[in-house]
């Protein structure tokens, strides 16, 4: 980050030294303060209430002398001298020469501050010039008292009669001017933050002791005199700050005629339309919903009245042979006969209907299958081995594995404008700095509640403690000892710029007690622009703000935290190395808080939480092997749970052949053999992996796996045992393939759909579930048939299950005779006498189609709420010391993330506009970029900015003022010559500075008839730029731009004229949320995008979050785009091979209710919309199909009426649905809720629970009533 540079000034107090003083005499100070008399005072025109120099105190302040004496013609060099800076003073003088130039010399110190508002300037100087040269002084200054220094009467104190409109009129103009460097009020600096002119005048009047900076003696500002006193008011008119000819910009002084019509842009107005009813209101959307689900209710109960009625008048008319196969099938399911005979019909009947019924598509695909299981039943070994070898030939991939763990390659899309805007910043300016952070807080009272406050003598002291630690602490990288302060962030000097509390103690234990303890901590949380002994080690003012947490307003006594950041140099390079001692050195830090620094804080009953910038990356590693012991309980339980589910129903004489574990557990191999394939094909081609696929995966294809070998197991299973085992794998293909085929496809389509989401993790994840997917279906109908064969062989040749090679001694019954008694399933039973009759009630049809719209459309409702983002939190493992902190962030910090303002290809030259468009001093346009990001800062709830940005051109321009005659000045020669208070002006050693040493021939840069209206021409500007970013800032310059702007302007190539990339620093406002963000990030792009058009220049903000979070500016639209390509692709699929238009409609209306209730649960949990789960409810749309494609497809190629064929679908595939889909799912995502990381069971466990449960819901209930209401009608036999 580009940080705040030194301010060194002494504060106004120490401006006051400009009241006339000269270290001319050398006498030592004893002062003793003495009754000045009265007596024979003087009060009139031409005339002093003090004059010349009569000593000065033991600091070297000088002192007036009190005598009063008639005021002094100057001669025409001083008179031309005083007229250069006091305009208003003419003839007579009540100042020596000596007096002026020392004058003169002090108010530089002030100059830099306001110069950018020549109004405020001149009336500021007015002040002094008056106190210190008018003519007519007596008039208004009354020397109160005197104090003897070696012998000589001097003023310790006077009266100042100042009018109030002068005061009013200079506090005006000057209270709104911008000191850029600091992002801040220049009246903090040089007014202690004054709110009133009285508050102002009452900070320059105190006395300040020895050794402090200040006034040398009191000044007592009053607006009224004494009656008789033959005195009066100062009052030099004053300029208002809009004044047309010293106007100031609109952002120093937004009340100026030319800034009225630049109004700051409102706050935005977040009243969503609604409505009330009664005591009641609504949303205009939730009432819309409600009145849409009435009518649509109505309606639909209405034409399904209709089309029944029609429907019944049509029954007579049909076919007799569709009557006769009605009749049939009627008879069929309501006879008693052996079990065999009936499923044997049912498979003569299947035929009969396939032959007659299937689609062009169904018809290649029915004798493909047909054809394919005759082959496969007669070579399994040559199918088993010819598909292995083609998975494990892939799977040599996997030697070139390699796994991607940064942080900004996982979330960041390729290509992203934040990727480009940060990569453009990182390589014209510098990469935002490294973060190392500790948060130090008071625990909460148990009975209030409130945390106390932790501003305490022990807390400070335990605070020099860690940091003695923190300083110690050595790290090895490379065989070298890496310390602190060899990595740290050092924008002046050598010292690090630490943000803590204890650089108000100069970060010295000694200074501690100095400086008074805790006291002076509390003095410095108000005067830190304007104290010298509150400045930083690293010679800077420290903001409290930073360093503070928990307090409210500026009341920082109040908080209840210490925040102590260690700003590292970031050197990264294109491929994200160059950091290693920053690495080395956050993982030392990192263990010693965890092993010396949390113990000892909690010793003393504090909290501690923590982070470096590795961090993050490191607990992720970590996180990916969290939570191995859960994924293999996963894959157990789900195994047992296929073994028991493929077997037949358990019989203790015939268990060990009827079960079924070695057939699901070399399912469960195929599964691993398709991920281990689909991972070593991508590393094949260089596509790194993520921990996550790892993880998540083998899971997902696990799951969809399953259903698929549910099916063929339990197709094959339906088969009579009469046939040849040929003509049973081969009708089982032609009954479940086409559907298994089907869902396969689309699932595989799903998943690659969501290969479209930018977030790298995410579309990773996709691509490799999508072939992971496909090499699964490829193995479970080449492998897995083979397996089935194997399988059944075994089993008829009564050898045991898991050991095939021992055969059982064939009993009394017939061989296969013992499978043969298998009854019907328990499940199957329940589909086909319950629960497909108690769907047919035309009383529950209703209550359904009633339940699930109402659902549906509530879910819609909902979906508006879902918040985009992810939270820190749940990314990390529940464990993580990370947990905390950011809990700590959200909770004590006070100010948001530094904000940058980049403008690419500014035009400097004199010709151009460019300039003028930019900065916010006088001149400058009204609507530049500076003046609106002024404006935008005084409405943070919208902007999201929270100061006016500090400007590197302002300043510059400042800089090169010619009033600013101690900044930019050049010695005899050309070359740069410093500020009289830095070397080689002052000698290292702190000896003597100023007048007569080398720099007594510097000259200012420029007058002002150099300059073309205060700016500098082409060759000027080209020249003075780099002495303005190198020149250090001080007492007697503080606009110098070494440390502040340093890396703001990248001056490669700009000698032509033109600066590629520079930027101008503000901040956030504090961003506690994921909804902060995005809308920050919204806002900054809004500004830019607006200012950039109004100006006609490149602009863009950046912070250091944009790149995470550009994602979700239009989360929704990828999310709606995605899920509609996903099941446009799957309506595709369906109508091909079904050539149903009406049932493939049907199909996608369902899945767009299960993905719409999907987003209604996700709301209702909390769940937040990002690429996770924009993947998983693209995903989702694939899993879904498996719930509905099934019971559609047979539906579709039975006969009968709708009702009938509704529950022949569900007597013939509902029992496959329930256990093969809905239960495998369920057990499998069940396990996950015991996971270790917040990820897994927010985003796996609770939404893939959801989705079963809503699936299952609508494949089971929902679609089957659908069916019979208005499905598509039977296909007439030709």
């Amino acid at each position: 980050m580009k940080f705040p540079s030194f301010l060194a000034v002494f504060s106004l107090l120490q401006v006051i030294l400009l009241i006339p003083g000269l270290c001319a005499r050398k006498t030592d100070s004893c002062g003793r303060s003495v009754s000045y008399p009265t007596l024979g005072e003087r009060h009139s025109k031409e005339y002093c209430a003090m004059y010349d120099i009569c000593g000065q105190r033991s600091d070297g302040k000088v002192l007036n002398c009190p005598y009063g004496s008639p005021s002094v013609k100057p001669d025409d060099l001083f008179s031309a001298k005083i007229q250069s800076l006091c305009p208003s003073i003419s003839g007579n003088v009540c100042c020596t020469e000596d007096q002026f130039d020392t004058l003169r010399a002090q108010v530089q110190q002030a100059i830099p501050f306001l110069v950018g508002c020549p109004a405020c300037l001149r009336n500021f100087l007015n002040l002094f010039c008056e106190l210190s040269c008018s003519p007519n002084q007596s008039l208004f200054i009354n020397v109160t008292s005197v104090s003897e220094v070696n012998g000589n009467l001097t003023v310790d104190g006077i009266d100042f009669f100042v009018s109030d409109a002068f005061g009013e009129g200079l506090y005006d103009s000057c209270k709104e001017v911008k000191f850029g460097t600091m992002n801040t009020r220049a009246i903090e600096f040089i007014g202690a933050g004054a709110t009133n002119f009285k508050e102002w005048f009452e900070f320059i009047g105190q006395k300040a002791p020895p050794g402090f900076p200040g006034s040398p003696y009191a000044i007592d500002f009053k607006s009224t005199v004494p009656d008789l006193s033959g005195m009066r008011l100062m009052n030099v008119s004053t300029y208002s700050c809009g004044d047309t000819t010293l106007g100031c910009s609109c952002g120093d002084c937004p009340s100026s005629p030319q800034c009225s019509n630049s109004e700051p842009p409102s706050p935005p107005k977040k009243d969503h339309c609604s409505i009330t009813i009664g005591p009641v209101k609504v949303r205009c959307i939730d009432f819309a919903l409600a009145i849409a689900y009435i009518i649509l209710v109505l309606g639909l109960f209405g034409w399904a009245l209709f089309h029944r009625q029609r429907e019944g008048i049509l029954e007579s008319d049909r076919e007799p042979l569709l009557k006769s196969i009605d009749e049939d099938e009627a008879n069929l399911s309501n006879m008693q006969y052996d079990e065999n005979l009936a499923l044997e019909g049912r498979g003569v009947a299947s035929q009969l209907k396939n032959e007659a019924q299937l689609s062009i598509i169904q018809g290649y695909m029915s004798r493909f299958y047909r054809s394919y299981g005759i082959w496969v039943a007669r070579n399994p070994t040559l199918v088993l081995f010819s598909s292995l070898a083609v998975v494990i030939v892939l799977c040599f991939g996997l030697i070139r594995i390699e796994v991607e763990t940064r942080p900004e390659k996982l979330w960041v899309g390729h290509g992203s404008r934040a990727a480009e805007e940060k990569q453009f910043f990182d390589s014209h300016l510098a990469p935002f700095y490294r973060i190392e952070q500790l948060i130090l807080a008071t625990l909460p009272d148990k009975t209030q509640g409130k945390s106390p406050s932790i501003v305490s003598d022990d807390n400070i002291q335990l605070l020099f403690e860690i940091q003695e630690k923190v300083d110690g602490l050595r790290a090895i990288y490379s065989g070298l000892n890496v310390s602190l302060t060899d990595i740290c962030l050092k924008p002046l000097g050598q010292d690090c710029a630490t943000q803590s509390i204890l650089q108000y103690f100069k970060m010295d234990r000694e200074n501690f007690e100095n400086y008074g303890g805790v006291t002076h901590a509390e003095y410095c949380f108000q005067h830190y622009t304007s104290s010298e002994t509150c400045l930083s080690a690293f010679e800077a003012p420290l903001d409290p703000s930073t360093a503070l947490g928990g307090f409210s307003g500026i009341n920082y006594s109040e908080a209840s935290a210490f925040v102590v950041t260690y700003p590292v140099n970031n050197a990264i390079d294109e491929a994200g190395n160059g950091n290693g001692k920053a690495v080395a050195w956050e993982k030392a830090f990192i263990q010693l808080v965890k092993e010396e620094l949390l113990p000892l804080v909690q010793s003393r009953n504090l909290s501690l939480s923590f982070s470096s910038e590795s961090s993050i990356e490191e607990e992720l590693k970590r996180e990916s092997t969290a939570d191995i012991i859960t994924i293999v309980v996963s894959y157990l339980v789900m195994f047992a749970y296929i073994s028991i589910t493929l077997g037949d129903a358990p019989r203790l004489s015939t268990v060990y052949i009827s079960s079924k574990v070695l057939l699901g557990l070399s399912g469960v191999v195929l599964v691993m053999l398709s991920v281990l394939g689909s991972v070593g094909l991508f590393s094949a081609f260089g596509v790194k992996s993520t921990l996550i696929i790892m993880e998540v995966i083998p899971f997902l294809v696990l799951a969809v796996g399953v259903d698929n070998m549910c099916i063929l197991v339990h197709a094959v299973k339906r088969q009579p045992l009469e046939l040849p085992l040929e003509e049973r794998i081969s009708n089982a293909m032609v009954e479940v393939g086409p559907s298994i085929t089907l869902a396969s496809l689309s699932e595989i389509l799903a998943f690659a759909v969501g290969g479209f989401t930018p977030m790298p993790a995410c579309r990773v994840f996709s691509l490799f579930a999508a072939v992971a997917v496909l090499l699964d279906f490829l193995l479970q109908v080449t492998a897995f048939v083979s397996l089935i064969v194997f399988d059944c062989l075994r089993a008829e040749d009564n050898r045991i299950d898991c050991f095939p090679c021992i055969k059982i001694p064939s009993s009394t019954e017939e061989p296969g005779e013992a499978l043969d008694s298998r009854g019907p399933e328990l499940l199957s039973r329940y589909m086909q006498e319950i629960h497909a009759p108690f769907l047919g009630l035309w009383a529950v049809k209703v209550v359904v189609i009633a339940i699930f719209v109402a659902f549906s459309l509530a879910s819609i409702a909902l979906s508006t709420r879902v918040e985009p983002g992810l939270e820190q939190q749940i990314v990390l493992p529940r464990d993580s010391y990370l947990q905390g902190y950011f809990t700590n962030i959200s909770e004590y910090l006070r100010i948001g993330p530094p904000l940058y303002f980049v403008v690419k290809d500014y035009n400097y030259s004199l010709e151009s506009r460019d300039t003028n468009k930019l900065c916010s001093i006088n001149q400058c346009d009204s609507n530049s970029l500076l003046n609106e990001i002024s404006r935008a800062s005084l409405v943070p709830e919208s902007s999201f900015i929270a100061k006016p940005a500090a400007s590197w051109l302002d300043d510059f321009l400042v800089w090169l003022s010619p009033e600013a005659f101690g900044c930019c000045r050049k010695f005899t020669n050309g070359s740069y010559c410093p500020p009289d208070d830095q070397p080689p002006c002052c000698s290292p050693d702190g000896g003597s500075c100023g007048l007569g040493g080398v720099c007594k021939d510097c000259t200012t840069c420029f007058r002002h008839a150099d300059l073309v209206n205060d700016r500098p021409s082409t060759e000027q500007f080209r020249e003075k730029l780099p002495w303005f970013l190198n020149a250090l800032p001080s007492a007697d310059c503080a606009k110098g731009g070494h440390g502040a702007y340093t890396s703001s302007v990248d001056l490669n190539g700009y000698e032509n004229g033109v600066i590629k990339a520079s930027e101008f620093r503000t901040y956030h406002t504090p961003v506690n949320r994921q909804g902060d963000y995005v809308n920050a990030l919204r806002a900054a792009r809004e500004f830019s995008s607006r200012v950039s058009d109004s100006l006609k220049m490149q602009i863009f903000p950046y912070s250091v979050f944009y790149i995470f979070f550009e994602q979700y500016l239009d989360i929704w639209r990828i999310a709606l785009t995605n899920i509609a390509i996903a099941l446009g692709a799957i309506f595709i699929v369906c109508l091909v091979i079904t050539s149903s238009l009406w049932i493939s409609a049907i199909i996608v209306l369902v899945l767009v209710m299960i993905v719409v209730d999907l987003m209604g649960v996700m709301a209702i949990l909390g769940i937040q919309l990002n690429a996770i789960s924009v993947v998983n409810l693209i995903m989702s749309i694939g899993i879904a199909v498996e719930f509905c494609v099934h019971i559609a497809n047979a539906f579709l190629v039975s006969n009968g009426n709708r009702d009938q064929r509704m529950k022949e679908a569900l007597s013939t595939i509902g029992a496959s649905v329930f256990s093969g889909i809905t239960l495998t799912k369920l057990v499998g995502v069940v396990v996950l809720f015991f996971s270790r990381s917040e990820l897994f069971v927010v985003y796996y466990f609770q939404m893939y629970l959801a989705l079963v449960l809503v699936g299952f819901l609508h494949g089971l209930v929902f679609l089957p009533v659908v069916l019979s209401l208005m499905g598509p009608p039977a296909r007439n036999i030709a």
